[in-house]
């Protein structure tokens, strides 16, 4: 104990106790956004439209024409020209190739506007903890300058204190033992 009756440590247990709420407010904000990240990440990785086709061809064509992300593997052997295939069935397949394009670009687009809406989400999040963090040092700063002033205020009391004991003594005044 110091000559103000507190641990020595006190200070360091207060700034222990404000680092490990500064974690958990940091986890608390970061956690979720994060997690849902890995788990649509790991989902998409999991997830084909349609299993590859057991076919083995010879690939004479450039692949280089389909947009990233379609499975082209599954394709290959049906793009060469068979006599047995009419141009209608050409078609029909060219029309299945353009809806799924079409429904993959739907579904990024809906991951894109989900994708938004999370950070968005997160950025409130963001200011209003950020809010609650600058409130809570200011209340801090408050409660500072208030043990500072009650320190000095104490002294002072003490200085007066000792002041008066003093002239007391000079005026005749015996100290009996007072326990306090």
């Amino acid at each position: 104990m110091n000559k103000h009756g507190r641990s020595r440590w006190s200070g360091k247990k207060v700034m222990f106790g404000v680092l490990i709420m500064g974690l958990c407010i940091t986890a608390y904000v970061a956690g979720p956004p994060l997690y849902w990240h890995i788990s649509e990440s790991i989902s998409s990785s999991t997830h084909y439209s349609c299993p590859s086709c057991p076919c083995d061809c010879s690939n004479d064509k450039p692949l280089d024409t389909f947009p990233q992300g379609v499975n082209v593997s599954t394709f290959t052997d049906c793009m060469e020209h068979d006599l047995g295939v009419s141009e209608g069935e050409e078609r029909n397949f060219t029309a299945l190739l353009t809806e799924e394009l079409k429904q993959m670009e739907g579904e990024t687009l809906e991951n894109q506007r989900r994708a938004d809406m999370a950070l968005l989400e997160a950025k409130k999040m963001a200011s209003s903890y950020q809010k609650e963090a600058d409130k809570c040092t200011s209340g801090m700063g408050t409660c500072e300058e208030a043990r500072e002033k009650a320190e000095i205020a104490l002294e002072a009391q003490r200085q007066i204190t000792a002041m008066w004991e003093l002239r007391a003594r000079h005026q005749g005044w015996k100290q009996e033992l007072v326990q306090v």
